[in-house]
């Protein structure tokens, strides 16, 4: 069986109740733009879709602190090199 290396980018929200929300959304997706963007047009709520193809609706109102880590390499599949 072949290893497929994916890449994907980890997004953490702090949010204000004392708790994190971390979704790992796919390479090239500007996550940093769409929440500037919401923020800025006063919308209540944002919408994210992870590497999953999962959606994940953000309460902005309710975000402390907005972390992005940059993009990593991950390997997934089975290697015998274990």
């Amino acid at each position: 069986m072949s290893d497929t290396i994916r890449e994907t980018t980890k997004v953490r929200f702090g949010m204000s109740a004392s708790r994190e929300l971390e979704i790992e959304v796919e390479p090239g997706h500007n996550i940093a733009a769409e929440f500037e963007e919401a923020s800025r047009n006063g919308e209540q709520l944002l919408w994210v879709s992870d590497a999953r193809g999962h959606r994940h609706g953000i309460v902005l109102e309710k975000v402390a602190f907005v972390e992005i880590e940059s993009a990593r390499r991950r390997d997934v599949g089975f290697s015998g090199d274990a």
